[in-house]
This record gives structure tokens, C-alpha cells and sequence, in this order.
């Protein structure tokens, strides 16, 4: 278990955290420096933060526990990024950084009218507390189970020390504790994995050897069933969940917007794509190896790991050296809080911008209300996790992607038509819009698929339906 040395690792990285948000205060004199950074941030700092965004702790705890309960069948998922990404390069960004918009969502109201533009920023928003929620619950229980640590406690210190720099640094804070936090998190990861290597009997040939012979590199299944994750499920689901992600998110798309010129942001998006790869082999690999160090050392694994999710950081506690555990366990925190301070910071965006400006008029410079909104955004989003900790939920991950599909994969949708159409319309593409989430409920509700598919099936079917309702409505 952790000692004090690991417990110093801890604090002085949330202090790290508090001196970048006091520090990035003093920049903030305006809306701009608050949700762009003056677009003053540099190409690869700016990718660094769209990598710590995605990379959340649904990835560094949920991953390793599903490639260790399973195979590397997700693994052609988390590399679908780099087909998406010239997609996203050549077709999105330049239509956002033509238009100058301030959110996504202002893109829909240019492209169609308000109403799509309110319901598009609607879903992220709400989307946006549940994924504060998800992120604070899933870290916090996985080390309330292996450090007995009070689980609320857990909740607190992540949620209010994320919105805390968040509040007071705004984007650049974000950005900047972003950039910091990849590196904690990359190299708790790599230090991990090479003291597995020394733990296991035979290191890194015998780990390869014995996870063979189990199966556990299986990453392609050609098998045609739609309700397991076969090649066309995973690719499918990795492909339209990345276009709904990269191309409408305001978490992601915010970080178009922060580079002084277009160029810049092409190479962020670049730099995210390009380790996307790297990492998602060694988080999978973790997975792997666990299971042969477990099989090897089955004494070592405690009943009471009932959970998948937790298998990871119950090696970290039980396994490392303590000033080794405390850097994990710092990573753990680093992989909640970049994505935390992100969705706060980009939910204010949205609500600033598409809707209090046209309750309350326009202010420039109306950094008062910008930090109240983050504010909010924030503290509802704990108190979700809150509620979530009465519930159990074996895999997050996939709880996770059920509910980006269902709700982000729809909204996918209508920015397709905006971007690559020229004859859909606001009546015909709010029609397709309707009927798709009813399609996406009745799917979940019957489980004809599987989960990785809600994105896929929510972006074909609102662009086919709200393009023919857009041919048949023609708006006068």
C-alpha cells in the first residue's frame, strides 16, 4: 500500500495544478482569453490537450481491465482516428476557422437556424455533466475499493481541484495542466509496464508466448454477427464514433480555435492522431500482461477485486514501489482531470455563448459570466457523481460509449448534412434528427447491436432521413 513518499508525489502534483491556475489568471482579460487562449497556443500544446481530453480514465483504467478480461478486439477502435482524421482536417476544420465561430454549435445556426443550433448545444451541455460525472465516479471507485479511500472523498478532491483551475486559468489553464498531465500519465504508464516485464517470470518474450497461447492478441473477428465486437463492429463503431467526436464536439473543437492560423491547428490534430497509436498499444498490452502476471501469481489477486475496472490500479498498489505507486496513482488523477477541466471549460463555452447571450445580451467582455457558467457547469457535473456512487456498473467503458453513441452519434449526423450538403434544410434535418433518437432508443431498449454501433447508426440514419425530409420539406 501507499506510504508517505507516495502521498508527497500526490500533493505536490495537485499543488502544481493550483500554481497553474492562479498563474494563467493574470492572462485572462476577456471572453477570447477565457474559452480561446487569445489563440496564442502553440500547435503541439494545443494536440497535447486534445490528447489528454480523449485520454480519460475510461481509457487508462478501463482498457487494460477489458483487455485483461477479453482480447485486443477494441483495438482497431481506438486506432480508427487516424482515417478520420484527414476527414477532419480537410472538411471541418477550415469550415469552423472560416466562419470564426466561438462553439460547434454556432456552425448549425449559420448553416440551418437557431432551433438546431439550441438543440445541438442542448445535447453537448447535457452530455457534458453526465461525462464530468462518469469520469469523477469511475477513478474514484476504482481507489475507494483498492486504497479503502471514502469514495465522496475521492469525488471532491478531483472535482474541486479540477474546478478550481479551471475556473480561475480558464482555457489556458486547461491547455497548460493538460500538456503536464500527458506526461504524468505517459510516464506512470511506461514505468509500469517495464516493471511488469521484471515481475514476470520470462519478461517480455514470455508475456507474448503465454498470451498467444491464450488468444489474448486476437484482434480481428470476421465474423458477421452485429452484436459482438467483430471487425465491422469496431471499425464501423470507431469510424462515425471519431467523426462525432472530432467533428462536433465543443471539448475537441475548441482546441481548433485556440492556434493563431489554420496550419497550426491541422498539425494538433495531427499530433493527437499520431499517438493515439502508441498509446492504445501499450494500454492494451498492460491488459494482456496483467492477465499472464495473475496467471502466473494467482495469489496475488484479492477477492475482493470484484470489479474489472479495478485491476489495473490494484497491481499499481500492491505491486510497486511506493514513489512508483504515488506517480501512478498521480496518473490516475491527471487522466480524470484533463478530461474534467476540459468538459468544464467547453460546456461554460457552449452556454455562454448559445444561450446566455441571447438571454441577457452580449457582452464582450463579460468574464464575470464566463467564470460563473464554468462554475455551474462544474458543480453539477459532481453532483452527478455523486448519484453515481449509489449505483454499480460493472464496465463504464462500455456504459461510456453507449451514451456517446446514442446522443453524439445523432447530433454527428446533422453536422455531416451542414458540412457536406448543400440542399438540407432546418425542417427536413430537424425532422431526421427526431426520428433518429427514437430509431437509437429503440435499438438500446431491444439490443439489436452492439453498443460500438449507437454512433454508426445514429449518424447514417440522420443524414439519409434528414436529407429525404429536406427534398420532400423544401424550406420557403
Amino acid at each position: 500500500m501507499l506510504d508517505f513518499s507516495a502521498y508527497i508525489i500526490i500533493t505536490i502534483y495537485l499543488l502544481v495544478l493550483f500554481y497553474l491556475g492562479f498563474f494563467f489568471s493574470k492572462k485572462q482579460k476577456s471572453i477570447n482569453d477565457y474559452f480561446n487562449g487569445g489563440q496564442r497556443i502553440p500547435s503541439w500544446a494545443a494536440g497535447l490537450s486534445i490528447f489528454g481530453t480523449v485520454l480519460s480514465p475510461i481509457t487508462f483504467l478501463a482498457i487494460p481491465a477489458k483487455t485483461y478480461a477479453t482480447d485486443w478486439s477494441y483495438f482497431i477502435f481506438n486506432i480508427s482516428i487516424l482515417i478520420i482524421t484527414p476527414i477532419i482536417v480537410f472538411f471541418f476544420l477550415p469550415t469552423y476557422r472560416k466562419l470564426n465561430i466561438s462553439t460547434a454549435y454556432e456552425f448549425l445556426e449559420k448553416r440551418f437556424d437557431l432551433s438546431i443550433r439550441l438543440i445541438g448545444a442542448f445535447c453537448f451541455i447535457a452530455f457534458q455533466i453526465g461525462r464530468i460525472g462518469i469520469v469523477l465516479f469511475l477513478p474514484a471507485l476504482v481507489l475507494n475499493l483498492v486504497l479503502d479511500l471514502n469514495i465522496f472523498f475521492c469525488i471532491m478532491t478531483m472535482g474541486f481541484i479540477s474546478l478550481f483551475y479551471t475556473f480561475i486559468g480558464g482555457i489556458e489553464a486547461v491547455i497548460w495542466t493538460d500538456v503536464i498531465q500527458v506526461f504524468v500519465l505517459l510516464s506512470g504508464i511506461v514505468v509500469s509496464v517495464l516493471y511488469l516485464f521484471n515481475l514476470v517470470d520470462g519478461g517480455l518474450f514470455e508475456i507474448i508466448k503465454l498470451a498467444k497461447g491464450e488468444n489474448k492478441f486476437n484482434i480481428i473477428n470476421f465474423s458477421f454477427s452485429l452484436k459482438q465486437p467483430t471487425l465491422w463492429v469496431v471499425l464501423l463503431g470507431g469510424l462515425f464514433t471519431n467523426i462525432s467526436t472530432y467533428g462536433t464536439d465543443q471539448t475537441i473543437v475548441q482546441r481548433y480555435l485556440v492556434t493563431s492560423d489554420i496550419n497550426k491547428a491541422k498539425k494538433s490534430i495531427w499530433i493527437n492522431a499520431i499517438m493515439s497509436v502508441p498509446s492504445s498499444i501499450i494500454f492494451f498490452f498492460i491488459g494482456t500482461a496483467l492477465f499472464v502476471f495473475y496467471n502466473q501469481f494467482p495469489n496475488e489477486l484479492s477477492q475482493k477485486i470484484f470489479m474489472d475496472d479495478a485491476i489495473f490500479p490494484w497491481f499499481i498498489i500492491t505491486q510497486l514501489p511506493s514513489p512508483v505507486s504515488g506517480l501512478l496513482i498521480a496518473s490516475i488523477f491527471a487522466a480524470a482531470m484533463s478530461s474534467l477541466s476540459s468538459s468544464m471549460n467547453s460546456g461554460a463555452s457552449s452556454y455562454l455563448n448559445d444561450f446566455h447571450k441571447r438571454l441577457f445580451g452580449k457582452k464582450e467582455n463579460d468574464l464575470k459570466s464566463a467564470k460563473y457558467s464554468t462554475l455551474v457547469i462544474g458543480f453539477v457535473g459532481i453532483l452527478f457523481a455523486w448519484l453515481l456512487a449509489s449505483y454499480e456498473i460493472k464496465s463504464l467503458w462500455d456504459e461510456f460509449n453507449k451514451i456517446l453513441g446514442l446522443v453524439i452519434g445523432s447530433l454527428g449526423g446533422v453536422f455531416l448534412l451542414g458540412i457536406l450538403t448543400k440542399k438540407a434544410n432546418s425542417h427536413g434535418v430537424l425532422i431526421g434528427f427526431l426520428i433518429t433518437v427514437v430509431i437509437q432508443i429503440i435499438l438500446s431498449y431491444f439490443d439489436f447491436i452492439h453498443l460500438l454501433l449507437y454512433s454508426a447508426t445514429g449518424v447514417i440514419s440522420c443524414f439519409i432521413l434528414g436529407y429525404i425530409f429536406s427534398l420532400i420539406i423544401k424550406k420557403t
